[in-house]
């Protein structure tokens, strides 16, 4: 079994200094990260390196030396599982989730951000999940992250939510 810390939108050190400790908690004893854009910093990575292996994609308010040091999307087979990672602003399709998942045709798993709208939906064969944001909620009533496990070949997502 693998469990993935996933988390989207940061915008650091605009929106906050630091990740909150509610992350922190909800990353406890996650074997991997995914990060899906709009970090804004690539310094931000560092504390969660410090916890697990971290894969981060750029985001549409990424600047050019962050999205030059990153790619617009990322292919994992975890667990015979294929996970795609982006952020969810290019690729073809009106939505956001159409964009991010026409990157990965083949994909279980599609993990994206940019709406800052958290999703975990089955559409088919494939697992859509959007953690949110942990810094920057715009509309939404609560900061949020995800876990993803993956065990034999099966994907499974949880929201986390915390705050006012």
């Amino acid at each position: 079994m693998m469990v993935i810390g996933v988390l989207s939108d940061t915008h650091m050190p605009h929106r906050a200094r630091a990740l909150p400790e509610a992350l922190w908690r909800a990353f406890e004893g996650v074997d991997m990260i995914l990060h899906a854009g709009d970090l804004n910093t690539l310094d931000m990575l560092d504390p969660l390196r410090a916890l697990a292996p971290v894969h981060a994609v750029i985001g549409n308010t990424d600047p050019w030396d962050t999205a030059d040091m990153l790619p617009r999307a990322v292919r994992l087979e975890l667990d015979g599982v294929i996970v795609g990672l982006t952020h969810g602003h290019d690729g073809h399709g009106r939505t956001t989730v159409e964009r991010a998942v026409s990157h990965f045709p083949d994909a279980g798993v599609v993990v994206f951000g940019h709406s800052h709208v958290p999703l975990i939906e089955q559409r088919g064969a494939v697992l859509l999940v959007n953690p949110g944001s942990p810094t920057d909620r715009r509309s939404q009533p609560r900061f949020s992250c995800a876990r993803l496990t993956l065990d034999g070949g099966v994907a499974a997502a949880e929201l986390i939510t915390w705050g006012p």
